[in-house]
């Protein structure tokens, strides 16, 4: 599998820095962000456009209780074997550096995250840490309901769940597999605990969902829900084709022509443009990764189920921190190895139809 990668080790950091010095040629036209290799030497998690990544998304696990066209390939995959993932302490050792260097933000995914024996316990673990103001979920909500007074009470305060739907057959059609009424409960659930917004997932595609859009934008009215409608993005195994592609404006005019959308202030590493209808509770977000870029205030990293950082969803270099761990490294050691790894993203991902042709790894095994 192509995030295979060699051990780690101190003899390779060396190696990493190279190719830091990227030449300015390689800053697109327009970026808005002026490159200075300096910039990635001063701090851990910053690059050489001075993007600070506060946030990091942890991927728990590669499998998933449904099995969405979008996200997992039909043909079967070769699933990690589950002593190449990273273990419970493996996960905890990163975090608490992650934490410690500046990250504010921790979202656990998968994958589907609830799948993984412990995750309560990890949550815990990862919960404590000093400095951690967000530790975020997004899951699908079949297990949530049975696991929700653990994973609240270990510090969990933000919640996204995945629902491409709100009709019970065409879920069934979607994810090839029944639960609709359990997500539903999850979500009801999670309102009733406190979380506000409930941030709702929905990836948009042409012939399957997009006539669902103002459904789900009514569904806002009196709820504190955030439905965030997310462009189709490529992946490998996933068959994306620019036909099957809801664009961010078509999706916002579908919209309008039924309810005004006001615009709401979004923060500087927002990847979401949020929307509000004039008087309505809840909220709608457009993630518009192939239309409209927004790597200028990217600062996000992603550590996959294996152990792997990816400093970019659509990037296909990735550094195997379970290997450099596995290999005796140091907490300093792996800081460098991270500070060379998050110094050396480029400015932005390519375009889509580049994506297209570019081998990545199925999304289900990156972490949504």
């Amino acid at each position: 599998m192509i995030h295979e990668l060699k051990v780690l080790s101190e003899g390779d950091i060396p190696a990493l820095t190279e190719g830091m010095q990227a030449s300015l040629e390689d800053v697109p036209e327009g970026f808005g962000l002026a490159y200075d290799p300096g910039q990635a030497q001063q701090h851990m998690l910053a690059d050489g456009f001075g993007r600070r990544h506060t946030y990091l998304r942890i991927s728990l696990v590669e499998q998933c209780n449904l099995r969405c066209r979008y996200c997992m390939p039909d043909e079967d995959l070769a699933w990690t074997p589950d002593e190449q993932l990273l273990t419970d302490d493996e996960i905890i050792r990163l975090a608490r550096l992650f934490v410690e260097a500046g990250v504010t933000k921790i979202r656990l995914t998968g994958g589907e995250p609830l799948l993984r024996q412990g995750v309560e316990q990890i949550a815990e673990a990862i919960g404590v840490l000093p400095g951690l103001e967000t530790l975020a979920l997004t899951t699908n909500g079949l297990l949530l309901p049975k696991k929700f007074e653990r994973l609240q009470q270990a510090g969990v305060n933000l919640l996204n769940l995945s629902l491409d739907t709100l009709r019970a057959d065409r879920f069934e059609q979607i994810t090839q597999r029944r639960g609709f009424e359990l997500v539903m409960r999850a979500i009801d659930e999670a309102m009733d605990r406190g979380f506000d917004p409930v941030k709702v997932n929905c990836v948009v595609m042409r012939g399957v969902n997009e006539d669902e859009l103002v459904d789900f934008v009514a569904w806002t009215e009196h709820q504190p829900i955030e439905v965030r409608f997310i462009e189709f993005m490529p992946f490998d195994g996933n068959r994306w084709d620019d036909t099957r592609l809801v664009s961010f404006q078509e999706m916002r005019d579908r919209i309008e022509a039924v309810y005004p959308l006001e615009r709401r202030t979004d923060g500087p590493n927002e990847t979401s443009k949020t929307y509000q209808v004039p008087g309505f509770r809840g909220r709608v977000g457009f993630i518009t990764s192939m239309t409209e870029h927004f790597c200028e205030g990217c600062n996000r990293l992603r550590l996959t189920a294996d152990g792997n950082l990816k400093v970019c969803l659509f990037g296909r270099v990735e550094v195997s921190l379970r290997d450099a761990i596995r290999a005796g490294a140091t907490d300093e050691t792996l800081r460098e190895v991270i500070g060379a790894a998050v110094g050396r993203k480029h400015a932005r991902h390519a375009g889509m139809y580049a994506l297209a042709e570019m081998e990545n790894r199925p999304m289900i095994t990156i972490g949504g």
